[in-house]
This record gives C-alpha cells, sequence and structure tokens, in this order.
C-alpha cells in the first residue's frame, strides 16, 4: 500500500521541457522571447523554488530513496498481503529485476531532470553572483545523482529552445562537467548557512567525485587512482581545518526537529519549517515503517510497511548508540520505560505516554521480529521486520515537521578521508584526527555520540560496513556497495548474483521515445 496522501509530483510540466522534441507548448503562455523580462528583480525567489523542489525528490522516500536504498542489503519494502504490493515495484527494486517500465526509476529520472531544468532557467534572468553559484551547485548536484543512477545526463543552455531536444553528457563527460561546475563556485559560495549551498557543501560533493570517479569510467571494474585519492584528502582536511564542523553530542542530534542547531557535524541541509505542510514530505521518513497502533500513543496511525534486514542489523555492536537510543525532545511523549524510540525497532513495543505493551490489528503482541520476506502472507504479517526511524518524529508536528533534511555530514567527510587513505592516498594529520584510516575510523566508533568499540584492523569489507552502520537509510548505500563491488552479489531476501546491467538504471522509454540523444542503457 502506497501511503494514500497526496503527494504532488513538483516539477511535472518540465518533465518534457528536459528531453521532448515534440512538445507545442510555450512557456510564458504565448509570449516569445523578445517579450520576456530578463532582469533580477525575484531571482531570489525563483532560486527559492528550486531549494523547496529538492523537498519532494529526497524526503518522499519515494524518489530517490527506494532507487538507493531498496535495492541494497539495508533496506526492504514488503508486501504485506495487498499493503505496499504496488504491482511489485518495491519488490523488483529489491531483488535487482527491475526494467524500463519501472514507474519509480521513471518518476525519479523526470524529478530530477525537472530540477535540473529549473535551475538552469534561472539563469537567464541575470541572478546576482552568489544567487548564480548557489543555483549552479544545486543544478551540479542533481546532474551528479543523475549520472550516479543513469549514466546519462541530459542539458540544455539558460533560454535555450525546448523544441530541440535536451542534449545528453555521459559517463566521464558528464563528471568532468559537474566538476568543473563545482569547481568554478566553490569559492564564491559563502561559508554558510548549512541549509543552503555552501562552499563546504561543493567541496563534500566534489569528493564524491573523486572517490567515485573510477566507478563511472569503469562500473563492474574500478580502478582507482592514488592522485584522485588524494584530491579526496586535500578536499577533506580543508573541511576539517576549517573546525567549522564536529560531531553532535548525541548521533541523532543530526536528525532530530532541532537539528538546525544540534546537528554540529552536518555540513548542508535542506530547511524545514514546523507548520509548513507545501512539499514537506519528511514525516514520511517514521509513517512509512512503524504499524497502525504506533509507539507515539496519541491515535496516529502508521502505514506499517518498509524495515530494515536482520543480517544489516547484526553488523552493529550491542553497545553501538547509532542501532538505536531513548531520546527526548521537545514535547515528546515522557517514555517512562526509557524505551528505543529512534533508531531500529525491534521486539515488544510499548506506548510511550503509558508503557503499555502495544498489540497488532489481531491483538497479538507488537513484536517487530528480525524475520521478514519480500512477500509476507501469515497471521504475523503486520510484526515482521525490524523497523528504522532515523528522523526523530517531530511531536505533535506529525505531519509539517521542523526537522532539515540531512544531505552531508561531517561524519561521511571522514569516512571518505579513510576510504581514500585506505585505496593508497597519503594520510595526513588534521587538527585531532588522526592520519590513518583505522585512525579516523576508530575516531568516529569511539566518540560517546556513537560508543562503538575500536577496530584492530581495518580492510575494504569492514570500512563498507562502517559506512553501512554510519549512514544508514541516508541514501548512499546502493553507491558504496557499488564501489566496494558488493552490489550484484547475492543478500538477504536477494539470494543470487546479479547481472552487471543492473549497476545503472535504464532510461525511461517514454524519455527514449521523445528524445533521440538518450541512448538505452546495456542490457536494457
Amino acid at each position: 500500500m502506497e501511503y494514500k496522501q497526496s503527494i504532488i509530483v513538483l516539477l511535472a510540466s518540465m518533465v518534457f521541457f528536459c528531453t521532448c522534441s515534440t512538445l507545442d507548448e510555450t512557456l510564458q503562455g504565448e509570449l516569445d522571447e523578445s517579450q520576456i523580462i530578463v532582469d533580477s528583480t525575484n531571482t531570489a525567489g525563483l532560486l527559492l523554488g528550486v531549494y523547496n523542489s529538492l523537498e519532494e525528490a529526497f524526503t518522499s522516500h519515494f524518489s530517490i530513496f527506494p532507487l538507493q536504498e531498496l535495492c541494497t542489503d539495508e533496506a526492504i519494502a514488503p508486501t504485506r498481503a495487498t499493503d505496499w504490493d504496488d504491482n511489485g515495484v518495491w519488490r523488483v527494486l529489491h531483488q535487482q529485476k527491475w526494467d524500463s517500465n519501472n514507474e519509480k526509476i521513471r518518476e525519479c529520472f523526470n524529478t530530477l531532470n525537472g530540477i535540473s531544468y529549473a535551475a538552469t532557467d534561472i539563469l537567464r534572468y541575470k541572478p546576482k553572483p552568489q544567487e548564480v553559484a548557489a543555483t549552479r551547485f544545486i543544478r551540479a548536484w542533481v546532474m551528479y545523482l543523475i549520472l550516479d543512477m543513469y549514466d546519462q545526463v541530459p542539458y540544455r543552455d539558460p533560454g535555450e529552445s525546448l523544441i530541440v531536444p535536451a542534449r545528453v553528457r555521459t559517463g566521464m563527460d558528464a563528471l568532468n562537467y559537474i566538476m568543473s561546475e563545482l569547481n568554478d563556485v566553490r569559492n564564491i559560495l559563502p561559508p554558510g548557512p548549512i541549509y543552503q549551498a555552501n562552499k563546504f557543501a561543493a567541496d563534500v560533493l566534489l569528493m564524491k567525485c573523486y572517490l567515485n570517479k573510477a566507478v563511472y569510467e569503469s562500473r563492474s571494474a574500478p580502478v582507482f587512482r592514488i592522485n584522485d585519492m588524494n584530491k579526496v584528502i586535500e578536499l577533506a582536511d580543508g573541511i576539517l581545518q576549517s573546525n567549522t564542523f564536529t560531531l553532535s553530542d548525541n548521533y541523532f542530534d543530526n536528525f532530530s526537529p532541532e537539528n538546525s542547531a544540534s546537528g554540529k557535524e552536518n555540513i548542508f541541509t535542506l530547511l524545514n519549517n514546523a507548520g509548513n505542510t507545501s512539499n514537506n514530505y519528511l514525516f514520511l521518513s517514521w509513517l512509512l515503517v512503524v504499524h497502525y497502533n504506533s509507539f507515539f500513543g496519541q491515535g496516529w496511525t502508521g502505514a506499517n510497511g518498509w524495515a530494515t534486514l536482520s543480517d544489516f542489523y547484526n553488523k552493529f555492536e550491542v553497545s553501538d548508540k547509532r542501532r538505536g537510543v531513548a531520546y527526548s525532545s521537545v514535547g515528546a511523549p515522557p517514555n517512562a520505560g526509557n524505551r528505543i524510540n529512534v533508531g531500529f525497532l525491534i521486539g515488544q513495543q510499548y506506548n510511550l505516554v503509558d508503557d503499555e505493551p502495544l498489540q497488532d490489528r489481531f491483538g497479538a503482541p507488537l513484536i517487530f521480529t528480525p524475520e521478514v520476506k519480500n512477500i509476507e502472507l501469515g497471521a504475523n504479517l503486520e510484526v515482521t521486520g525490524i523497523r528504522p526511524i532515523k528522523y526523530f518524529p517531530d511531536f505533535p508536528n506529525y505531519f509539517s515537521p521542523d526537522n532539515d533534511f540531512v544531505f552531508f555530514r561531517l561524519s561521511d567527510v571522514l569516512l571518505m578521508k579513510a576510504e581514500a587513505i585506505l585505496r593508497g592516498g597519503t594520510g595526513t594529520l588534521v587538527g585531532p584526527y588522526p592520519g590513518t584510516a583505522l585512525g579516523l575510523v576508530n575516531y568516529l566508533r569511539t566518540h560517546p555520540s556513537r560508543w562503538a568499540s575500536a577496530l584492530t584492523a581495518l580492510t575494504e569489507n569492514i570500512l563498507l560496513d562502517e559506512r553501512g552502520r554510519e549512514l544508514w537509510w541516508e541514501g548512499w548505500r546502493r553507491q558504496d556497495m557499488i564501489r566496494f563491488g558488493k552490489f550484484l552479489l547475492p543478500f538477504q531476501e536477494k539470494e543470487y548474483l546479479s547481472d552487471k546491467k543492473y549497476l545503472i538504471y535504464p532510461i525511461p522509454d517514454e524519455q527514449l521515445a521523445v528524445n533521440p540523444n538518450l541512448i538505452q542503457n546495456p542490457g536494457y
């Protein structure tokens, strides 16, 4: 059962503007280009509109998230009898059996290209220099995601005719363009605030470009170059030397309703305001997982759907606070029983107001089990699966939360630097941060906000696990598994080796039909 609350597909009208060669509509009614006033009077408002367009793409969990997480060993959206069937769209993602007609693959491609077009279009209205830099950064950010997932990035010049099909950059050509854009704007962007395009965000994205460069050269057999790894380290050191960010006191502070202040390690976020219901879909991050008889104890029901896999959950030590804690926030229920209410929910669930055990809709104890299958048909179908909640619910603003959505964090910077050193880059000492890959990982693991034990050795497999433990459900798992060569291998509820074509997604058929510059990816 896909959540039935209306979710507006933002920029839907722009989907075809990005690619279509047969479109008859015109923008600005029937005006031609000579009649359009091009000035910078309201470019700030246009830029705000582009920021707002990121909401649906990232926070709805129905666009980017399923393509980056449900296809991995970390997340699953099981069909529970007739609930969450949706013609099998979620199952084929986890089982890596999608095709070019998959609606989620199509919607994500369209949404990201719509944002890219909107950002490009601002540039013809003569925005101010920092607005230009912010716009180009956002466009580079979504182009990077299109490259990562589809390997083909449609583009236009500002004001270019919409009748002519969008041109397309592929592979390294696309990556080189994205990196040139980031290098052009990084020193124009301000150092903050974190909820706007900023210099440090550009540097994090550049780190990801260099770290994944080998993947975009060869998805199935990447060869990592030491020069690229040293660029990752250099960019990381610039962020660390700024002393702008530090690890938060509590891991889940980074995702709380007050995370604009408490999330000390957040580098780039998407601003949300409680009470603003326009395009604010972050509530889905908890709605999608909690049971209909939720632990909130205030009569609010959930969608009872998505879960994590027990094999992934078992990668955490019992002491690791990233696995789950009893968390408190302004307006939250008292939680007298000190129950885990953020992180991974497993076992008997409780009403946090009166600490009474909850039941499922059949009257049985609401006990979330480690076992979960792609298709659940038994009497226990409502309780199977460990339920992950990364963003602590904003009480009582369930449907218009104040939690800012997190794109980039300091911990990712530390882990990327560690990986670059592990892959042959030269280690460096910066402030309190160690100069070895193992030292950096242990600095993060043993911090009081994580409280995991120190590792005695570090291999690629261990580092991949650590990235999973640190960045779970943040949209990086698919990219990480591909870079470490694990994505196609069997994992829980996908017990076979997948074809290498699944390393990238297909171009949607409807886009191929209208843009001859797009070519279907190999194998589809």
